[in-house]
């Protein structure tokens, strides 16, 4: 049975390694479906799981984006590992 797509999300942003990052497009391409990047926006907005690091998504220009915890959370986290500078 195929994984909903929202699952799929969970799951590719799950495995975004400490220090690393990956594009709002690039989850959307690994999860099946390139062109969804704003639902994959959306999925992170409303996650609230700790254990899915949603901080590492960013947006294909390079900045952070939004954060459910506050953007400025968001930064910190991401400089903390590595993953911004």
């Amino acid at each position: 049975m195929k994984e909903r797509f929202k699952e799929r999300v969970l799951k590719v942003v799950s495995n975004i390694p400490r220090g690393k990052a990956l594009t709002y497009k690039e989850v959307a391409m690994l999860a099946g479906s390139p062109h969804a990047y704003r639902a994959v926006g959306n999925i992170m907005k409303t996650n609230h799981d700790s254990a899915i690091p949603c901080h590492r998504v960013i947006r294909s220009d390079g900045k952070p984006g939004g954060y459910n915890r506050g953007r400025r959370r968001k930064i910190d986290l991401l400089r903390l590992e590595g993953a911004l500078r």
